[in-house]
């Protein structure tokens, strides 16, 4: 699909959709209950319908209504079962551990990207507790179940790595323990697995670097759960009303454990206004000065506020962002070409960009099938002075299907056509 927009500032109000990170664990949490679980969420994505036909190859019957999903836990796992994470780096990272806690034989597949991306490390621990692999990267076949006891891992090369584990760990027959070898990064989205966890009654012993999980858990379901909104793919939006018009956006909560909400505090730093109540958070242009922003934490953020520094005075300085190499794109030489197309001028570095303000115009931007590419060259149109093209544009339905509706209702000029 290819999207042409042309410039015009954006302005209004909208709700957030709901967090694709709290959907796949709440999903997954609510597979593993043997009972019934009603999870509302009123959009879905390609990556949580990825996992959600997982669930169904496990064993899981799911229901999917207009306002959310029915999920009736498994209560005996499907004999080699075929699971297709699609592009989907969560379901994969996040079902390996589960799948194989759950069946002697699992077959794992999935596109684009995804057989590129790193899981080594968690294919290692996996094979030192029972599992064998019949390839080192996908497609491959699984056999042997997983046993407990004490997992080593490196939290520095993703922390879905760990999420899956924790996941898992509470079925095995003993008790487990994980220990990190490196410093966690990301560490937000394991406090939103922890978070999930305890919304299910899975007790977890958080110590300096450790995870200690007890075997034979109950997974218990409080029977309905509302999906977090997404305060990743709100980031887009809050960013549009630091370059055009005032955003608001509700069904954000402050309280959330999603460190994407970070958002708030770095949109402050560029010179933004941001209000936010427990309702609603509106953010109203200003001023912009680039600056210097510790990715490491937030890496989804890096697309978005590379369009702010762009539209920023000054340089600004987006560090610590090697692990983006590893995502759907290579995400710091996407996110520089993006902007290069754009007129603008960035310095590409190992693990930084260095990006000058004040430089957009317009032109024509590859999504390389990045949804997040795709949606920070929407915002960027706010800040061009020609049309912007997207060509795989349609990479957006990875997380967020109705993007560009969302993107015209707020004022936006796109028009989607097929390729």
């Amino acid at each position: 699909m290819i999207a042409r927009i042309s410039p015009a500032q954006l302005g209004g109000t909208i709700a957030a959709i709901a967090s694709k990170s709290d959907a796949h664990r709440l999903l997954i949490l609510a597979a593993l209950h043997r009972g019934e679980t009603r999870v509302m969420m009123e959009q879905r994505s390609e990556d949580i319908d990825a996992t959600i036909s997982c669930l169904r190859a496990l064993g899981a019957q799911i229901e999917i209504f207009p306002d959310g999903v029915l999920v009736r836990g498994i209560e005996r796992a499907n004999e080699n079962p075929l699971l297709d994470c699609g592009e989907s780096g969560s379901t994969f990272r996040f079902l390996l551990p589960v799948a194989c806690a759950l069946c002697e034989h699992v077959r794992f597949t999935g596109s684009g990207r995804l057989p590129e991306r790193p899981i080594g490390a968690l294919m290692q621990v996996l094979q030192a507790h029972g599992v064998a692999f019949s390839a080192e990267r996908l497609p491959f076949e699984s056999s042997g179940k997983l046993t407990g006891g004490t997992f080593s891992l490196p939290g520095n090369v993703s922390s879905q790595y760990l999420t899956g584990l924790l996941l898992a760990l509470p079925l095995l027959e003993i008790d487990s323990m994980i220990s990190l070898t490196t410093r966690l990064e990301s560490a937000s989205y394991v406090e939103i697995t922890l978070h999930a966890l305890r919304r299910f009654g899975v007790n977890v012993t958080v110590r300096d670097g450790s995870y200690d999980v007890s075997g034979k858990q109950t997974i218990r379901s409080p029977g309905k759960l509302c999906v977090d909104g997404d305060w990743s793919n709100a980031a887009f939006f809050l960013a549009a009303g630091a370059l055009g018009k005032p955003v608001t956006m509700t069904g954000l909560s402050l309280d959330s454990p999603q460190g994407d909400k970070m958002i708030l505090d770095v949109l402050r730093r560029f010179g933004a206004h941001v209000e936010a109540t427990a309702c609603a958070v509106t953010v109203s242009p200003a001023p912009l000065t680039g600056c210097t922003i510790d990715v490491s934490e937030t890496p989804d953020l890096l697309p978005i506020l590379a369009v702010l520094g762009a539209g920023a005075s000054g340089e600004t300085r987006l560090i610590n962002a090697a692990r983006l190499r590893l995502k759907e794109s290579d995400r710091l030489a996407s996110v520089s070409a993006m902007l290069r197309a754009l007129g603008g001028v960035v310095e590409e570095l190992p693990d930084a960009l260095v990006i000058t303000g004040g430089t957009l115009a317009g032109g024509t931007v590859e999504s390389c099938r990045d949804h997040r590419i795709a949606m920070s060259a929407a915002i960027a149109s706010i800040c061009c002075r020609q049309e912007v093209t997207i060509l795989g544009a349609d990479a957006v339905k990875k997380s967020y299907p109705a993007f560009y509706t969302d993107f015209n209702r707020l004022g936006g000029l796109a028009v989607c056509e097929p390729a």
